[in-house]
């Protein structure tokens, strides 16, 4: 996070004002700790921006993780008009984009995403809806609500090197690590959660695909988290003390 608000000054003057969009809907959990390097970096700029950013949309992810982000954004903004939405085109339209701009806007940024993260568009799609199925995914319903049959959904899938049950259990793994970090859900409720039929087969998958076990990696990423937090209060406390006098 410390590296990406830097990206952030972009938006500063001497640049143009204008509108921003930063789209934020591939975020899979949402961190105190990073939030709070966020914070710390807009405060005093605040009135910078201000001057160069005429407004912001805010693109969100669905969901708890959509509503937390949606929720801290509010409290960011208010040197200049903002609001966040979860319908790209909808955010476009309200920054003064129509539809006709918009259209090739979002796909250029799809593009650079892509060849960021080497994730196909495909696969973005699939990971998106397979979530939302959650714990309940079937072929049938998400091939079905991609807009293909189930023959080309696989077909498609073979050809990208992968599976529809290798890209499911990548998701069940995903949405796992979500709530391991951000709950207190024992282990065999995370298992019912991401579709697991049982606490020995959640237990297995994830050891195949993470290398350690749920409630080892569990304790070792609150390991981290604590780590972070004492760092960033160590910091926090150097930076409001008072200068020694000269």
């Amino acid at each position: 996070m410390r590296r990406l608000v830097q990206v952030l000054d972009v938006e500063l003057a001497p640049a143009k004002p204008h509108a921003s969009l930063v789209d934020a809907r591939r975020l899979e959990a949402a961190d105190p700790s990073a939030f709070a390097v966020l914070v710390k970096y807009m405060q005093p700029r605040e009135k910078a921006f201000s001057t160069s950013v005429l407004r912001q949309a805010l693109l969100r992810p669905e969901g708890v993780v959509g509503a937390v982000v949606g929720g801290f954004y509010t409290l960011l903004s208010g040197a200049y008009p903002s609001r966040a939405f979860s319908d790209p085109a909808q955010a476009l339209e309200w920054l003064g984009h129509p539809e006709a701009l918009a259209a090739p806007l979002l796909a250029e940024l799809n593009g650079l995403v892509a060849e960021a993260t080497g994730q196909s568009p495909l696969l973005r799609e699939l990971h998106q809806v397979m979530k939302s199925k959650l714990p309940d995914v079937n072929l049938s319903d998400v091939a079905r609500e991609m807009g293909m049959s189930e023959r080309t959904l696989q077909r498609r899938l073979k050809e990208g090197g992968t599976s529809f049950q290798a890209e499911l259990n990548a998701v069940q793994v995903r949405m796992a690590q979500s709530l391991l970090l951000e709950t207190d859900m024992k282990l065999t409720a995370v298992a019912v959660e991401v579709g697991c039929a049982s606490l020995q087969h959640f237990s297995s998958l994830f050891r195949k695909v993470v290398g350690a076990s749920p409630s080892s990696w569990r304790d070792m990423q609150q390991g981290k988290t604590s780590a972070l937090e004492a760092v960033a209060s160590a910091r926090g406390d150097e930076d409001e003390a008072p200068e020694p006098p000269p």
